[in-house]
């Protein structure tokens, strides 16, 4: 069966471009990609063995007056869609806005997150901060936004949630109108999963360097950690950056002052960052309310323990004082946590052993094979409506 899937913006190496990625590689229908950004450089360098086509071009940045441009360019472009028997939509904002002039097919959405500052709490409360005396605006726009996207979610005939978490999200939100759904966990790949026996001392935040990604939480308690004589010598931050974050990626140098034990490694490949997972000691996983979060999962595979924010998808992924540790949001039980599992090198083997049991859950082909499965029985199910 031949499958288009869109997808707003594929130009970083982050979660859900993995994520397309994995489904083009491992998935037993052909796939047409299709996206509005796309930048191959920027991107996982094995999207160029995929059918990817971009669209209308549109921008990257989050502000409300370039997501609303960016909506309403969506919703002018209509794909080449000769041959395709289904659609699928990745939702983590925007995307919806691609059935206005593309819904004479089965129509799936693969929900990452409905739009954040719109639906998201804890983001959404961080995003009107920020927005000082033109909050009454966003407001407003927020507003019209929630009535335009639960007619764009009519047009869905299933959809796969990431987690329960994003389940919770879009029902709070009011978008399920009695859609047929599911959970469906994307993950890792099973086949080098294994534990390493190396524990080096140091801390790792992987990740992409945005401010949603909360790294200042981890920074900061790593230096209080230092401060209070913990052994843990060095910390390693890796991850992508694109221009509009440069700013954010300032300031965590400025925290980090003159510390020569503070690396920033910077838009590092698939090899490096197996690297690092396999040489440190712990992760921390910061973000404040993420929807799962794949970089635990990658920890955990290579037999290391995490420390995470109590809330959302880590929830899903760590099991507390088994695999890690759940803690508050803020410095001081980040910085406890992680002296209790430094200073006792056997509490870390014994939970990275148990991540890596528990991780064999969260599989790649597990994941394509449902969503195959889920894309079948709609377009069946479409057949059978129309005859």
């Amino acid at each position: 069966m031949k499958v288009a899937l869109y997808h707003p913006w594929i130009y970083l190496k982050g979660g859900l471009e993995r994520t397309i990625l994995e489904i083009g590689r491992r998935s037993r229908h052909e796939w047409l990609i299709y996206t509005s950004h796309y930048d191959a450089a920027g991107t996982f360098p094995e999207m160029a063995g995929l059918q990817v086509r971009e669209a209308q071009r549109v921008s990257v940045q989050r502000s409300y007056g370039a997501v609303m441009r960016a909506a309403a360019s969506i919703a002018r472009t209509r794909l080449e869609l000769d041959g395709v028997q289904a659609l699928l939509v990745c939702c983590d904002g925007v995307g919806s806005f691609i059935t206005v002039r593309n819904h004479d097919l089965p129509t799936l959405n693969l929900c990452f997150t409905p739009l954040r500052a719109v639906y998201d709490d804890e983001y959404r409360k961080r995003h009107l901060g920020r927005q000082g005396w033109r909050r009454w605006a966003a407001l407003a726009a927020e507003h019209g936004y929630r009535i335009v996207d639960r007619w764009l979610w009519r047009r869905y005939q299933h959809v796969a949630f990431i987690s329960e978490t994003v389940h919770k999200r879009v029902v709070a939100g009011g978008l399920m109108a009695g859609l047929s759904h599911e959970i469906i966990y994307p993950g890792i790949d099973l086949a080098s999963a294994r534990a390493s026996p190396t524990f080096e001392d140091f801390v790792f935040i992987p990740g992409r360097i945005m401010w949603t990604k909360n790294i200042q939480l981890g920074l900061q308690a790593y230096l209080q950690y230092r401060r209070a004589g913990g052994r843990m010598s060095r910390l390693v931050i890796a991850g992508m950056l694109d221009a509009k974050s440069a700013d954010y990626l300032a300031y965590l140098q400025g925290l980090a002052g003159e510390d020569a034990g503070i690396e920033f490694l910077l838009g590092p490949s698939d090899a490096t960052m197996r690297e690092l997972y396999d040489r440190c000691s712990v992760m921390l996983f910061t973000a404040f309310n993420e929807e799962l979060g794949l970089t635990m999962m990658e920890a955990m595979a290579s037999g290391k323990p995490v420390i995470a924010v109590n809330r959302g998808g880590p929830t899903e992924i760590v099991e507390h004082q088994v695999t890690g540790y759940l803690v508050n949001a803020d410095v001081n039980s980040f910085a406890v946590a992680l002296e209790a599992l430094s200073s006792d090198p056997a509490r870390l083997r014994l939970m990275g052993a148990a991540g890596l049991a528990r991780v064999t859950r969260f599989g790649w082909d597990h994941f394509v094979a449902r969503l195959d499965e889920s894309l079948d029985a709609m377009v069946a199910q479409g057949s059978v409506r129309k005859r």
